[in-house]
């Protein structure tokens, strides 16, 4: 069976654990037609303010729509759950996250281009989907493919992120076959998804501009206080301390 691709966006209520769904948009790749799905869904969690902010999503809007796991979209997504199909998204964890929260586990294979963008590009200044739109200039592309598709693009609209997400993926698939020329693209990019990253230098905090190595070298005690204490400390930062601390 030909495998198919989806490139995925929620939109929520909000970042927290009470948070939930409230919006679902993602086209499937890898048949004779594209499909789009996106869907409006009502929740018992009120939308923070912070949240309507981002994403102009009100509680009008969604008051006469169906739950989450009630939806078409949703149970769509839940047939096309099989091992063989790719899921992309922008940040994984987060989406994911908040569609367990729904009941929907994943058994796709994951691409998070958030990570692979960070492995790839690794001195661009920021790795978010709206600084790549218009940093690779997909801006001046998205016009035709959301005509071309019957979306219409906003930012931090779902859907609409979800098609920027569809022309960064070509860039990011160009530069990996730049790269690794030698590996299929897309598995170069699970496989990514899956690598710790390892980071250089502090961008934050008493120690910014130095490498983790210099610093384990003044100051290991700080790398150890942080590995201790701070309890939102990223798998990655948290990898790349213990890798820097691994040399003294």
């Amino acid at each position: 069976m030909t495998p198919k691709y989806i490139i995925l966006d929620t939109e929520t209520t909000g970042v927290a654990d009470e948070d939930r769904v409230i919006q679902l948009g993602y086209i499937v790749l890898g048949a004779k037609k594209i499909e789009v799905q996106n869907e409006f869904f009502s929740s018992d969690i009120q939308i923070k303010f912070a949240a309507m902010e981002v994403h102009g999503i009100t509680q009008e809007m969604i008051e006469s729509k169906p739950i989450c796991q009630e939806s078409t979209s949703y149970n769509r997504l839940q047939e096309l759950n099989t091992n063989e199909n790719y899921m992309i998204i922008h940040n994984a964890p987060f989406d994911l996250g908040m569609l367990e929260k729904e009941g929907f586990n994943t058994n796709m294979k994951v691409i998070d281009t958030l990570r692979v963008a960070k492995h790839i590009y690794k001195d661009e200044e920021a790795h978010r989907l709206q600084y790549f739109r218009y940093k690779l200039g997909l801006y001046k592309d998205e016009k035709k493919e959301a005509d071309a598709l019957g979306i219409v693009v906003k930012a931090h609209d779902a859907i609409g992120d979800v098609l920027v997400l569809k022309l960064f993926l070509s860039k990011l698939k160009q530069s990996i076959t730049k790269i690794f020329p030698d590996e299929n693209p897309v598995d170069k990019m699970v496989d990514l998804t899956n690598t710790p990253i390892l980071i250089e230098k502090f961008r934050f905090g008493k120690h910014k501009g130095k490498t983790l190595r210099e610093v384990a070298s003044e100051d290991a005690g700080y790398l150890r206080w942080m590995l201790s204490s701070m309890e939102n400390l990223d798998d990655d930062m948290r990898y790349s301390i213990n890798t820097a601390l691994s040399f003294e």
